[in-house]
């Protein structure tokens, strides 16, 4: 069930950034070709998958949020790009292809990126069907999970402790802004625009949380014992770049035992939804499986 979910929701994300982000009749191409490039590069799109997930879990129709869905990809596709330019994470692939500054110049990835970032939030705004005053605080919840009070501020944090011993309320604050702050931003976008109620949104929020955490605990644990094969870029890149992580503060048992505690967590929350919230339910267990 979940993998046919997964697999139509993915499609129509994709489809609708093909709309959104044409490789044809624009100037100047080479922009749209490397913006195009890593937004089509692969991936779970998660992000959406997970807004359209919410919006069900409440009583709404996810597909009808696409054009919000498919922003926050973008969003999370500028900052990959970013991620590995060589004054960030300098890696060489993403996704098993070769980053989009190896292919473009650092400079057209640069404005990749920012391209991408733009669109998302054009994308937002023209959403259909919905109230200005609801598609306002979309975009003002994906601002913020996006900007210096989330991901930026987590990047900025990430950076500044590369090579340095941080201790653990440090590291979960990081990834709480760097890789938490756009799950939470598309879950409770999604919650939004299905107009939950306090108590529904509360208990999203709770989810899209311990599902962060989750999310990155296990991708410091792929980073040790993943291939590169499996997760499309360069295995130990954290130990690399002398960057602190779950596995490297704690332990590998440790960081799965702190994992699975996430994930019980994360249903938890849940539990003020009967099956409408399955997809969601299905989603965060499958982390403590996923390979990549």
């Amino acid at each position: 069930m979940l993998k046919g979910y997964l697999k139509t929701r993915a499609a129509l994300v994709e489809e609708m950034m093909d709309s959104l982000v044409p490789a044809q009749g624009v100037q100047p191409p080479i922009i749209f070709e490397a913006m195009r490039y890593s937004l089509f590069a692969g991936g779970k799109r998660l992000r959406p998958i997970l807004l359209m997930a919410s919006a069900e879990a409440v009583g709404a129709d996810g597909k009808q949020f696409l054009h919000v869905a498919s922003g926050l990809e973008m969003v999370h596709t500028y900052s990959l790009i970013h991620d590995d330019l060589p004054a960030m994470d300098d890696d060489d692939y993403r996704r098993g292809k070769l980053t989009n500054h190896k292919v473009y110049g650092e400079g057209i990835a640069i404005l990749a990126g920012d391209g991408l970032l733009t669109a998302a939030f054009q994308a937002i705004l023209e959403q259909p069907g919905i109230d200005a005053g609801v598609l306002l605080a979309v975009a003002q919840e994906v601002a913020t999970a996006s900007g210096a009070y989330g991901m930026v501020g987590g990047q900025a944090l990430d950076l500044i402790s590369e090579g340095k011993m941080i201790n653990s309320d440090t590291l979960c604050f990081m990834h709480r802004a760097k890789t938490g702050a756009l799950f939470r931003g598309a879950v409770r976008s999604g919650a939004i625009l299905a107009k939950a109620d306090p108590e529904q949104l509360a208990a999203l929020t709770r989810y899209s949380e311990q599902f962060g955490l989750a999310f990155q605990i296990t991708d410091d644990i792929l980073d040790v014992v993943g291939t590169q094969e499996s997760i499309g870029k360069p295995v130990g890149s954290d130990e690399k770049n002398q960057k602190a992580t779950y596995v490297s503060l704690y332990s590998l048992e440790q960081a799965r035992m702190m994992a699975q505690t996430a994930v019980d967590e994360a249903l938890a929350a849940l539990s003020v939804f009967g099956p409408t919230a399955n997809v969601l339910r299905e989603l965060v267990k499958q982390l403590i499986a996923r390979d990549h």
